[in-house]
């Protein structure tokens, strides 16, 4: 049997060279097979192994929650938290109004001309235009892009936190055998938010101040921006409260009282430790009063140093700061309003306390 073999069909690749190799193609990897079934943790799910761990577990935590300490405990979280909830809550929603409905010119028609009168104009409409310190930083944002002096856009977040309303009236509950507490908060910060105010329109440079291109919300409805601004503030001001009350209520309850005492005698380290504490517990101004009329060791002035503190400089506004006007702003604008707002309270708390 004869056999045949067919030409081989002419190649069209040009032959290799020793300037141009080869090149060889990788394998291409395969895809990753799909994960079929396993554990995917998500919320419901952890809720879900949180109460039944709460339920397995029901004899030894009824039996820890009984001892005097974590009565303690319990007595005064609770008190904290169910004080200082509806305030924060009507405070949100008043922001949220003041940062969606309010026309943009507004600030700008009603500010003086002069810068060194609009600083304390501007300070003085935050107890007009109530607003917690979570939405004060992008208000004051708005306000420099629409034409306001940086001064008084400084005086306007510093105060509005600290002297509005829904504050001073938190305060006066929570201080009431103590009325000077709400006449010692609007003059201190007040006086704190006016101060920084002209010392920026004094040393106060363009470059250091860096502001977004857009608003917060720009391109949303006016409803769906105003629920979502209440929406993001309940979350994150709410989780600060309870993280106060938890610390305000441990301090109570668990550090020894002559700890306390000691820091309580000495009015320089009392001062100190509460503006310290301020800083720290980063707690939203419409609930911040509570916390510190439960420190019941220290004084009226060291108390005021926390309210006078808190809303002008602590963990979350330096970041929101940073975020929102650069962190060579936030760099030098923290530590100037640390020290001026502890000077501002000790010479208020000398004053009116």
């Amino acid at each position: 049997m004869a056999i045949t073999t067919e030409p081989a069909a002419p190649t069209t690749e040009p032959p290799s060279t020793a300037e141009t190799p080869p090149t060889v193609e990788a394998p291409a990897t395969p895809p990753a097979p799909a994960k079929e079934g396993g554990w995917h943790f998500n919320s419901p799910l952890v809720l879900t192994m949180v109460l039944l761990v709460v339920v397995l577990a029901q004899g030894p935590i009824r039996q820890a929650l009984s001892a005097p300490v974590m009565q303690s405990w319990m007595t005064v979280f609770v008190a904290v938290v169910v004080q200082a909830l509806p305030f924060l809550v009507l405070g949100v929603l008043l922001s949220a109004a003041i940062a969606v409905f309010v026309p943009p010119t507004f600030f700008a028609r009603a500010l003086p001309n002069n810068p060194v009168l609009a600083v304390p104009v501007a300070g003085m409409a935050g107890a007009i235009l109530p607003g917690c310190e979570c939405a004060s930083v992008p208000v004051a944002g708005a306000l420099v892009r629409r034409g306001v002096t940086p001064a008084a856009a400084i005086a306007f977040l510093l105060s509005a936190p600290a002297i509005n309303p829904i504050v001073l009236t938190a305060t006066a509950v929570a201080f009431p055998r103590n009325p000077e507490m709400v006449v010692g908060r609007f003059v201190g910060s007040l006086l704190v938010a006016c101060v920084m105010g002209w010392l920026w329109q004094r040393l106060g440079r363009t470059d250091w101040l860096r502001l977004p291109a857009h608003e917060p919300h720009e391109g949303e409805t006016k409803g769906a921006a105003f629920w979502g601004s209440v929406r993001h503030d309940v979350m994150q001001a709410g989780g600060f409260l309870v993280l106060g009350a938890m610390s305000a209520a441990t301090l109570k309850a668990v550090a020894p009282a002559s700890w306390l005492r000691t820091a309580a005698d000495n009015p320089v380290v009392a001062i100190l430790a509460l503006s310290v504490l301020a800083v720290l517990l980063s707690i939203c101004s419409e609930a911040d009063a509570f916390v510190a009329a439960s420190l019941t060791q220290f004084s009226l002035t060291a108390k005021l140093a926390f309210l006078v503190v808190g809303p002008m400089i602590d963990l979350k506004l330096f970041a929101m700061q940073a975020g929102t006007f650069g962190r060579g702003f936030a760099l030098r604008f923290a530590p100037a309003t640390f020290a001026l707002a502890i000077a501002g309270a000790v010479v208020t708390g000398a004053v009116l306390l």
